[in-house]
């Protein structure tokens, strides 16, 4: 395992080939990076294109994101077939994704990572932290759109599941055949029974993700294991988080870990910098270790800091952080 990063095609676009420098700079070797423009056109030429002008920079191209965004289906959705389960647009699709896994194999890019969302990432008033840090929060009890509906009006358990097999029926096999990892994101955050239409959101909890990955077998069947994201369906994370990691890390299915702390949990809880919230991220770190995780350990979702450009200033104490921990336990934190 090594520290990694990740970036958008709409972000690449901003920051170019200087935020790569700068990757390159602070010992950032390894990154998920998306090229820019429509992903549904990618194919084997313009990914390899993209990985060799990434390599240029000292960097390597370990996985994209695929057009299944984090971002609600009422922001751009970009699969928007897919997660509300309607068929013949589904379908459609479905083959764009598989087209793109087996593009991304001809390319020699192993990894492709996606959410399965509909309900993007809810949030309430930000909070402040340290210094006056401005503090991602989610406060359920002071949601005010818990009963407004999406466009996909009331939505079960049960039918939400019968959406995500129909996709990984498909797609799994395709992954499987082509040996790219797909790294699905849990649901971000837990919400209450019910909330804006969803009985649960079912990739939000333990149970729900030791489902996903037992619902397909395959070593290309997986986890983007966000550490925020699952210790926020926890009562208490500092206790828990540990057996999780070993859960799923002892049964290869994680292929990314977002490296996130919170304060707080279930329902309440505000996203920190690495070494300010409840989690023990060191302790977190070793268990990775001991589980023989060997892929990228990244930032995710950082307070905004008083700075010129805030996200990389953050990140990059982050990065810091993560490089400082492997040297701690006397491990390269670098990666080939």
């Amino acid at each position: 395992m090594y520290v990694g990063t990740q970036l958008g095609g709409d972000q690449f676009a901003k920051v170019g080939d200087r935020y790569l420098r700068q990757l390159a700079q602070l010992g950032v070797r390894h990154v998920c990076i998306d090229p820019v423009g429509d992903p549904w056109q990618w194919d084997r030429d313009i990914l390899m294109r993209h990985a060799e002008h990434v390599d240029k920079f000292g960097l390597v191209l370990d996985m994209v994101q695929l057009p299944l965004p984090s971002s609600g289906i009422e922001r751009q959705h970009q699969s928007p077939g897919i997660v509300l389960g309607k068929p013949g647009e589904r379908d459609r699709e479905i083959d764009g994704i598989c087209r793109i896994i087996e593009a991304l194999a001809e390319a020699g890019i192993g990894a492709a990572k996606y959410n399965f969302n509909v309900l993007g990432i809810p949030r309430t008033t930000s909070e402040t932290g340290r210094g006056g840090a401005v503090l991602s929060t989610w406060r359920a009890d002071q949601a005010t759109d818990g009963d407004t509906l999406t466009i996909a009006g009331k939505v079960g358990a049960e039918e939400f599941w019968e959406r995500i097999e129909y996709f990984l029926e498909r797609v799994v096999p395709v992954a499987t055949a082509s040996k790219v990892r797909l790294a699905c994101h849990p649901h971000d955050p837990m919400t209450p029974p019910g909330y804006r239409g969803f009985e649960s959101r079912v990739l939000s909890s333990v149970e729900g993700l030791m489902r996903f990955v037992e619902t397909a077998e395959s070593p290309y069947h997986g986890l983007n294991f966000c550490q925020g994201t699952v210790a926020e369906g926890m009562e208490d994370p500092r206790s828990e988080i540990g057996e999780v990691i070993r859960w799923f890390g002892s049964r290869k299915k994680i292929f990314n870990v977002h490296f996130r702390n919170i304060k707080g949990g279930r329902y309440s809880f505000t996203e920190e910098f690495p070494d300010a919230g409840d989690m023990d991220m060191p302790a977190a770190l070793k268990i990775y270790h001991e589980v023989g995780y060997d892929g990228m350990i990244m930032p995710d979702h950082v307070p905004h800091i008083d700075a010129d450009n805030s996200m990389e200033t953050a990140f990059a104490f982050c990065f810091g952080y993560i490089i400082a921990l492997f040297q701690a336990n006397g491990w390269d934190p670098y990666g080939a």
